[in-house]
């Protein structure tokens, strides 16, 4: 557009637009003549009543947009008009339009008060959804609230977490990126810099907005822009060697073929509005001869732009002069008037670029449009412009809805009803119908269902960017089922050639390597969410997934494995008979049992022989046969702990020891009572004879058979699972139930154990060479030893090894009882025979 600098000292020109048509624009308006007609002609979309039309050029302008809406919305006068036979006043019944948001917005501000209805193609800002502010607001388009969706789930199905983001500076691009980072923010996308630019932003500002992209870490950009905006920052970043960078799209830009010339943004992905086929129009489009461009100075202009020609033949322009408009005119009959144009103007814009004029050779009438290549010809890529097919026809269906009745085999509509805008845009609410399979209807908010697909810049064979559907987006389905890609898609170009990749292997874009299972995010002081350091998850604790937040623990009889990203059951330890310990400890337990065995028999075998005979033999038996169990019950603490082995292993070793000491007490007594009775008058062993020593023994014994018994009534030993002493291991184990149960039992022994200790020490000097006392003492003293060091060990070793020290507590014990008492007496025997006599036992020392 031609800008003027007012001084305010004389009335401003009126606007002028300056530059080049856009063809793409044309073929917009093209397209909606094309529907005008279609419906002209029809027999079922308001027969017999014609469809007028007038077409602005707003170049692109909010000034120009506002101005032509006030005019709009003034009227115009009645005047008579020959050709058409019939009066009308040029009220205007709705507007089609505008190709950007912005203008859109200026536009329904002002007509929104006159409750003329506007049905843009193109205009996606969310913002024109709100009815407060925008009441007679249609499209065709989907609101940019979806396209940002859409995007956002786009970029979050690749996995890129680290974007840049650049936008127009307009209604479209802020309201429209607004929308996408609020989204992003929901999919946990980070940005790493949000630039706005405008086209007729100083080149340094653009150039700013270009060296931010170059610097950025982030590999993927997503651009919300017009396409004029975006075509003079891609033309910056061209200059210099662009930096690799995955494009994400908006459809105002994705699909513009213009921009397609850059080749460095192959691999471009994006949404666009669905791909349409308009039957009829392409031949309308190329039905253009040199006498219908006369006729028209747009097509003219358009005409000598894309030849580069100049027309030079006797022109007819349709010229429309300032404050005038073109009307549809009719007569007055009484006080109806009789519509020939019910719908006698849509308001279109053609968008125009900046360009010189240049000298042109004159046309000679062999131009053929059909072998033009640009926009304008460029049908098999109908999206937008299916946009403003259906925007005409949204229209329609809406006068028709308001004038025409449909009866058993006919429609009839009422020609000489006075239409007002507020009842086309009553009936705009309602509509609904399908063209060309395309379905047409608008929600309170007055948007479309949205639909879009996912296209991708791919290179041709020609080595030229194409457009590729690559999946789609619909928004009427389901969470989760919105979203589809169907093909494989192009990436991003890598130096000269683009990198075609399977769906697997696709550009990272992150601002920290994702966490590998078995760490977790740490965010980085500062920085965004998608900043984080990983850390590995503490001890007992997993992350099974990429990037996790946080650490776990693992169920209670589970650890985690070496990298800490699964959990398996702890492993069961307890001293099993496979465990070369185990086997060593059964072993010894069975050598000792034997030798008890063999000492047993020995004994018995020597029974007749002095030194058996003076040493108790009844009692000796007695005490062999409880050590031979002592070694035997050492083999129930090995195994997996059951209920049973759990109240047999303790209780068999408290009373085995008990009998034990008992019998070893017993011998003690014996010693001292025979020495006693050996003095003048001393008549004490009367009082402790063999049925006395079997009652003494028997009474010990049964003491601690009534502990057990009391204990494993009232809080048994049972069979547990210690999780508290190994995190990562499993420790089955007898608990003792009652620790004073267990106690009493120890107690009790060592209470034995300590006196026969002390009567062993009274007895050890007594002159007589078969003294047991002496034996007693020393096996009494390693027995007290044993236990004593026993306590501290059993409380501080873990897991198997308490059951461990327990065994060994127990062989030890036994041995030093069978080896001190037995072993001399058995060496006497087997190897002095001669110190087995009555003679040497009878000798003093």
């Amino acid at each position: 557009m031609h800008m003027v600098d007012n001084n305010y000292t004389t009335a401003p020109e009126p606007l002028r637009c300056t530059g080049r048509i856009d063809p793409r624009e044309l073929r917009f308006s093209r397209a909606m003549i094309f529907a005008i007609e279609e419906i002209n002609n029809s027999t079922e979309l308001l027969p017999g009543v014609k469809l007028g039309y007038q077409i602005h050029d707003s170049c692109a302008s909010v000034p120009v947009a506002v101005h032509v809406a006030f005019q709009l919305a003034n009227g115009h006068d009645s005047v008579f008009h020959t050709a058409d036979k019939c009066s009308q006043s040029g009220a205007v019944m709705a507007v089609i339009g505008e190709s950007g948001s912005t203008p859109s917005i200026s536009m329904s501000r002002v007509i929104g008060s006159f409750k003329i209805p506007q049905v843009s193609h193109y205009a996606t800002c969310a913002c024109l959804s709100d009815k407060k502010h925008y009441p007679t607001f249609f499209r065709t388009i989907p609101s940019d609230q979806y396209q940002a969706d859409a995007l956002a789930k786009l970029v979050k199905h690749f996995g890129w977490t680290w974007i840049g983001a650049v936008r127009s500076d307009s209604d479209y691009g802020n309201n429209g990126m607004a929308a996408f980072l609020e989204a992003a923010l929901r999919e946990g996308i980070c940005v790493e810099y949000s630039e706005s630019f405008y086209r007729t932003n100083p080149r340094s500002k653009i150039r700013r907005v270009a060296d931010v992209i170059r610097r950025s870490t982030s590999t993927v950009v997503v651009a919300f822009a017009a396409p004029g905006d975006m075509k003079f920052l891609l033309e910056e970043l061209a200059e210099d060697p662009p930096p690799p960078r995955q494009w994400i799209g908006s459809e105002a830009w994705v699909t513009d073929p213009h921009l397609m010339s850059f080749s460095f943004c192959a691999g471009a992905v994006g949404v666009a509005i669905q791909q349409s086929v308009i039957p009829g129009l392409r031949d309308f489009l190329l039905n253009l001869s040199p006498s219908q461009v006369l006729a028209s100075s747009v097509l003219s202009e358009f005409w000598e732009d894309s030849f580069n020609c100049k027309l030079t033949s006797e022109t007819v322009y349709l010229y429309f002069p300032e404050n005038k408009n073109i009307k549809c005119y009719g007569i007055f009959q009484y006080s109806l008037r009789k519509f020939c144009c019910i719908f006698d103007k849509i308001l279109f814009y053609l968008s125009m670029s900046l360009g010189s004029d240049l000298d042109k050779k004159t046309c000679d009438g062999t131009e053929d449009i059909k072998k033009l290549s640009n926009p304008y010809t460029e049908t098999s890529q109908l999206r937008i412009t299916n946009m403003a097919y259906k925007a005409v026809y949204a229209v329609a269906h809406a006068i028709h809805n308001a004038v025409c009745l449909k009866t058993n085999v006919t429609i009839h509509c009422d020609k000489h009803i006075k239409l007002d805008p507020n009842q086309v845009f009553s009936e705009l609410k309602k509509v609904n119908f399908s063209r060309n399979g395309y379905h047409v209807s608008f929600d309170p908010n007055g948007d479309p269902v949205a639909f879009y697909e996912l296209v991708n810049w791919q290179k041709s064979d020609r080595g030229v960017n194409e457009l590729v559907k690559v999946g789609y987006y619909d928004a009427s389905l389901p969470n989760g089922q919105q979203f589809h890609i169907n093909w494989n898609i192009t990436w991003l170009e890598d130096s000269t050639e683009v990198m075609k990749q399977e769906r697997n292997f696709v550009p990272v874009s992150s601002c920290s390597e994702s966490c590998p299972p078995g760490t977790r995010k740490v965010l980085q002081k500062g920085k965004p969410i998608c900043c984080y350091d990983c850390i590995p998850c503490p001890e007992g604790e997993i992350s099974n997934m990429t990037d996790s937040p946080d650490c776990f623990p693992c169920p209670k009889e589970f650890w985690p494995n070496a990298k800490r990203d699964a959990c398996f059951i702890k492993p069961v330890e307890f001293l099993s008979f496979d465990e070369v310990l185990s086997i060593i400890l059964a072993a010894v337990s069975i050598s000792g049992a034997f030798l008890a065995i063999v000492t047993a028999v020995i004994f018995f075998y020597y029974r007749t022989t002095p030194i058996v005979r003076a040493n108790n033999s009844e009692l000796s038996f007695l005490l062999l046969f409880s050590l031979t169990l002592c070694f035997l019950c050492s083999l129930t603490f090995i195994g997996a702990p059951s209920e049973w082995s759990c109240m047999l292993r303790h209780t068999a070793f408290g009373i085995t020891f008990v009998l034990c000491i008992s019998c070893v007490l017993g011998k003690t007594i014996v010693v001292l009572m025979a020495f006693k009775a050996t003095l003048p008058g001393n008549n004490v062993m009367k009082w402790f004879g063999p049925v006395q020593q079997r009652m003494t023994v028997v009474s010990f014994t049964f003491i601690q058979v009534i502990i057990c018994i009391i204990w494993l009534v009232v809080s048994p030993p049972v069979p547990v699972k210690n999780l508290s002493t190994y995190k990562e291991k499993i420790i089955l184990e007898c608990a003792l139930g009652s620790a004073v149960g267990f106690w009493a039992v120890l107690g009790y022994i060592g209470l034995l154990a300590v006196f026969c200790f002390v009567l062993a020490v009274l007895a050890r000097k007594l002159p007589d060479n078969f003294n047991e006392a002496k034996m007693i003492t020393f096996s009494m003293l390693i027995f007290c030893a044993v236990w004593i060091n026993f306590i501290p060990a059993y409380v501080n070793s873990p897991g198997k090894l308490t059951v461990a020290v327990e065994i060994f507590a127990i062989l030890a014990s036994s041995f030093g009882l069978i080896l001190c008492i037995f072993a001399p007496k058995c060496f006497i025997i087997l190897f002095q025979p001669e110190k087995n006599t009555k003679k040497y036992l009878m000798n003093k020392s």
